[in-house]
């Protein structure tokens, strides 16, 4: 109604009818369709959810921000099902704000009611009531569809959601997960690799670029197979013209995108396109895209905790990340400092407790920044790579460092104690290996290395991985601290340790030999780690077959270790133990078990009977009787052990890697005191512990197996034991390798009972090809040589060359004195071969040389 005024009388009059819009009728743009577009599973699964008016939701679980196609899959459907003829009214909402949603609801009314304009409110809650099912016989029917894209809050569609109806559809896109809808939820993901590699090429070949598929696929994977990402990296290809940088080369536009892409120096916004040139009517970057997404996760209670969550999150592996790193001090402390806003009673620095930091996990997952699963162990936080690398991109110099540097604070105080907690230490060595990837220089400055970095290693080590474990301290002793770092010191003592587990015990002595001068120089001569130092030096030595240097260079160290720290010094019981040890592998059975006895006595009384170090002496002394050739010595080891088993089980655990090395010494004793079989059975029974603590490949559990298939064959079933090795030696070649002495053991195992099992020559090939092996790995003097050289000798004489033997006998004999001693077992027993073979005789002597190491 309006009108006009001529003096006091005012003249009315009455607007022509508005008219209502004829169906079919659209309102609003749909987005075009995105060149190269992929069909995908999600589609048929959209078309059944709102099939007979039904309700669908489109977000996304895992690592679905925005970004991973979900306007393009409603706009796919839409764009069908108007073109099928399938509608009568068709409405795209841009669903970002309430006011966005009620504009697009009141143009609806005014063009299909005739609402009159003016009163948005009222106008679109008129739309939104002629939505609702009309009663039987009202009217014609109008078949709808009302896709609300990118809804951004909940709380805009409060009292706007569309009623169903059996003639209606209603389609909803989000990044939010508690959306609440009745409804089905259809989670969208990335890409799976193959439509990622198509959409790509797909999309370079329509502009003229024809890639090597190869480095499709590579540059797909680089960009986490997100669809944004993807489209936006291609057109940046396309509209940039990014150059070969390979003279000569062919199809490698993808490969000089990806140089630039994984540069460290690079940030991500610099290889997007310009918001101007975006593909496929796109209005925002990839970046920018979070960033929204950021600002809204941070204003959700606890406001501003969940911008430096998702900075801690983004320094780590997105692949799982466990909740405790950010529920940690380091990490509440971090979140207090840097929380980007507050509520009035609520300082920067206020204490943030561990429920804030659920809370602010939670307020990342429900806008799709993250993917939260609390009851996944040690996994609980997903983050998509790309999401990480912008976050990165926004921290200052200065933030980026302290963040990196927080993280590893947080690594190191979730590390677990215990040595054999295998799935999170797997867990936690994928988070530093992401974190050194992004930030080793925060993690490595000039007078200090983070700890986490030792960590890292040693739990490679632990876990069984030996090889990747010299492989870490190698890398970080050469390349990442250099040898006059500090911190290069400890990292080159854990590289020698981790040498000689590997086997290398030759390489771990001259690690050490050529560390202990800069020791001495950089601590003092007197420093308890210069101390441990020469301590190691000599244990390596008689490791590596020294046991004679072994034993003079500990009694050399133990007169500095007493007048230093002390005789009842832990370090100076230590050294007390590792002097007895070597003193038995030098042939003073006698001697040692003297030293293991009076060291038992000073251990009780100085740290108690179940102290580790009193249940190893223990352990040390069964082990002497069990291997003294006697068997009512290994009986009373039997004995021994039996009692000291039940008190590492109480005071260790069962799982403890000492209560499964004493189960592994009372197996070995049975054998010895002549049960064999039983020593099959109680080996058989520690195999499913072993792997399931230590795991398949760690080296204790490859030499029980080694000692398993050995004591089978000493029970009467040299077939099975010569099959038993044959299965284990690729595994242990696999773990360890081909050098190792473990492999070199089990070689010796298998070359002995082929002979057990009748193939004399058999034995004889193979001694005399490990033989070879030995000598050049080991040394011709190591006890492991010795030990092959006469088994190669018996079993020459049991292959019939008699006077071979004989001659193999007579030549180690000077050898074995030399380096064992005239007394040593292994001296007389091959004396005794000598006179044996001669004919001079009649005994069996290769007794000593059957168990091999």
């Amino acid at each position: 109604m309006t009108g006009y005024v001529a003096g006091d009388v005012t003249v009315k009059y009455r607007a022509a009818p508005r008219t209502r819009a004829p169906w079919p009728h659209q309102v609003g743009v749909i987005p075009r369709e995105a060149a190269a577009f992929q069909e995908r599973d999600e589609v048929e699964q959209l078309r059944a959810a709102v099939t007979g008016g039904g309700t669908a939701v489109l977000c996304q679980v895992l690592r679905g921000t925005g970004g991973v196609g979900k306007t393009q899959l409603a706009a796919h459907y839409a764009r069908q099902a108007w073109k099928m003829g399938e509608l009568d009214v068709l409405v795209w909402v841009n669903a970002g704000s309430r006011p966005a949603i009620i504009s697009t609801y009141a143009q609806v009314a005014e063009e299909l009611l005739a609402a009159e304009p003016g009163d948005p409110e009222r106008s679109a809650q008129a739309f939104r009531r002629w939505l609702e099912p009309s009663p039987p016989g009202s009217g014609p029917v109008c078949r709808w569809l009302v896709v609300l894209d990118d809804v951004a809050d909940p709380a805009d569609m409060t009292g706007l959601w569309p009623t169903k109806n059996p003639h209606g559809r209603t389609v909803v896109t989000t990044r939010r997960r508690d959306v609440a809808v009745p409804g089905q939820r259809i989670d969208l993901g990335v890409f799976t690799p193959e439509e990622a590699a198509a959409y790509l090429s797909g999309f370079l070949a329509e502009h003229g670029r024809h890639e090597d598929p190869s480095g499709v696929q590579a540059l797909a994977q680089d960009l986490g197979y997100l669809p944004l990402a993807l489209s936006q990296a291609a057109a940046y290809i396309v509209d940039a013209d990014v150059p070969i940088d390979c003279p000569g080369c062919t199809h490698t536009h993808c490969t000089s995108y990806r140089r630039r892409l994984t540069a460290r120096t690079t940030k991500l916004g610099s290889v997007l396109p310009e918001p101007s040139t975006l593909p496929d009517d796109q209005t925002t970057t990839l970046t920018t895209t979070w960033s929204l997404s950021i600002e809204r996760a941070d204003s959700l209670r606890p406001v501003g905790l969940a911008r430096p969550a998702l900075q801690l999150a983004a320094m780590l592996d997105g692949n799982g990340i466990p909740q405790d790193i950010l529920a940690g001090l380091p990490a509440r402390r971090y979140l207090a400092q840097y929380r980007t806003q507050a509520t009035s009673d609520q300082g920067r620095s206020s204490d943030v407790s561990d429920q804030d930091v659920r809370d602010a996990l939670r307020a990342l997952h429900r806008l799709n920044l993250i993917d939260h699963s609390p009851d996944v162990p040690h996994q609980a936080i997903r983050v998509h790579q790309l999401i990480q690398r912008a976050t990165r991109d926004t921290l200052t110099s200065q933030t980026f460092d302290e963040t990196a540097r927080v993280a590893a604070d947080a690594l190191a105080e979730a590390w677990p104690v215990t040595a054999h907690a295998k799935p999170l230490g797997q867990i936690l060595r994928a988070n530093v290996d992401a974190l050194t990837r992004h930030a080793l220089d925060a993690l490595c400055s000039a007078d200090e290395a983070h700890a986490v970095l030792l960590q890292a290693g040693n739990s490679l080590g632990d876990s069984g991985q030996v090889t990747a474990a010299v492989t870490h301290f190698q890398n970080l002793t050469r390349t990442v601290l250099g040898p006059d770092h500090p911190d290069s010191l400890a990292a080159r003592k854990n590289l020698a340790h981790w040498l000689g587990k590997g086997g290398d015990e030759t390489g771990a002595a001259a690690v050490i030999e050529q560390l202990l001068p800069d020791m001495v120089r950089t601590w003092g001569p007197d420093d308890p780690d210069t101390l441990a130092t020469r301590s190691d030096l000599a244990s390596w030595r008689g490791i590596a077959g020294d046991a004679a240097g072994a034993v003079a260079a500990y009694e050399e160290l133990m007169p500095d270790l007493v007048r230093l720290l002390g005789p009842d010094h832990p370090h100076t019981l230590a050294a007390r133990g590792n002097l007895a040890r070597n003193r038995g592998m030098a042939g003073d059975a006698v001697g040692a078990a003297a030293d293991f006895a009076k060291l038992l006595a000073d251990r009780t009384r100085v740290q108690g009977p179940d102290h580790k170090g009193t249940l190893a002496t223990r352990r040390e002394l069964a082990r002497l009787l069990g291997q003294a050739e006697d068997a009512a010595l290994a009986a009373q080891a039997c004995e021994q052990l039996t009692h000291l088993l039940a008190d590492c089980v109480r005071v260790l655990g069962a799982d403890h890697p000492d209560t499964l090395a004493t189960r592994r010494y009372f197996a070995n004793s049975r054998g010895a005191a002549g049960d064999a079989a039983g020593a099959v059975a109680a080996y058989e029974e520690l195999m499913p512990d072993l792997v399931r603590v230590l795991g398949t490949n760690h080296p204790d559990t490859l030499a029980t197996r080694s000692d398993l298939a050995g004591w089978r064959g000493q029970a009467g079933d040299a077939a099975g034991a010569v099959a038993a090795y044959k299965e284990l030696l690729p595994d242990v070649v696999q773990a360890l390798g081909a050098d190792h002495q473990g492999t070199l053991t089990a070689r010796n195992g298998l070359a002995y009972l082929r002979g057990e099992a009748g193939d004399a020559a058999g034995a004889v090939a193979a001694y005399e090809k490990l033989l070879s092996d030995l000598v050049r790995v080991l040394g011709a003097d190591h006890p492991t040589t010795l030990i092959a050289r006469g088994n190669l000798a018996h079993w020459r004489g049991r292959a019939g060359d008699a006077a071979g033997a004989a001659a193999d006998f007579a030549r180690l004999v000077p050898d074995l004195v030399r380096v064992l001693g005239r007394r040593h077992p292994r001296t007389r027993a091959a004396r005794e071969g000598v006179a044996h073979w001669r004919g001079q005789a009649k005994t069996e002597v290769s007794r000593l040389f059957r168990k091999g190491i």
